[in-house]
């Protein structure tokens, strides 16, 4: 298949880990360990194809409202994918990995984990892997808003040059493409500000089925969009 561009910035929100272990007749956890699964693989994958930055969205501010037992797991599978030997890969690969939203309301391990992290990748310049954790948003654009003010920042002073310096993902370019898994044609709070002239693709694909091929045909719808940004 031949692919004529790829994005700098991808963002994909990942969706469909439960329904797919409903169809398999599996439990909501299985679904969730397989997405994770895949999650290594369509990231090397990303990496092979020369996309710089890789934004998931892994956790959103809304999916606090699931069952605690839901919830617990899913703190422990994000623990556990930050383990020393999957750390130690990133780092050889060169990735910078970067945890985008409310880490204070995450578990203390899974902050520690995310300290380490960061820590060991910092200067790595080949890639961008930004996980989007307890991430919306609307409340990352609130956190640029009440820093500004702190800041006290006059109000002719404030840009959107400004605005951007003030973001979680401040630093970083725009998405230039979005994907979205599991059949469902909405943003859900992600990237809310950076997406303003982002390209979507949806597919009926879950997450956990979402392969290369998958992946190959989303790239290439994009390289005949015409992004003209209102020129």
């Amino acid at each position: 298949m031949s692919i004529i561009k790829v994005p700098f910035h991808l963002g994909i929100i990942i969706d469909g880990n439960r329904r797919w272990a409903k169809k398999k007749s599996l439990l909501f956890f299985q679904g969730h360990r397989k997405g994770l699964n895949n999650v290594q693989k369509i990231g090397d994958y990303c990496a092979e194809k020369e996309i710089k930055i890789l934004t998931l969205y892994t956790f959103s501010t809304e999916n606090w409202k699931r069952s605690k037992k839901e919830i617990s797991f899913l703190m422990k599978l994000l623990t556990e994918s930050l383990n020393k030997k999957n750390l130690q890969e990133l780092h050889k690969k060169n990735i910078k990995l970067q945890i985008i939203g409310q880490r204070e309301k995450l578990p203390q391990a899974l902050q520690e984990r995310i300290k380490e992290a960061e820590k060991l990748t910092k200067n790595n310049k080949k890639r961008i892997l930004n996980l989007a954790i307890s991430y919306g948003g609307r409340p990352e654009i609130i956190q640029a808003v009440k820093n500004i003010i702190k800041k006290k920042t006059p109000a002719n002073k404030i840009t959107e040059e400004l605005i951007n310096k003030n973001l979680w993902t401040a630093g970083l370019p725009y998405p230039d493409l979005i994907i979205r898994t599991g059949g469902a044609k909405r943003l859900s709070n992600f990237l809310t500000w950076q997406s303003a002239y982002s390209e979507f693709y949806f597919t009926e694909k879950f997450w956990p089925e979402f392969t290369k091929k998958d992946l190959d045909k989303a790239l290439l719808d994009y390289s005949h969009r015409d992004r003209r940004f209102g020129r």
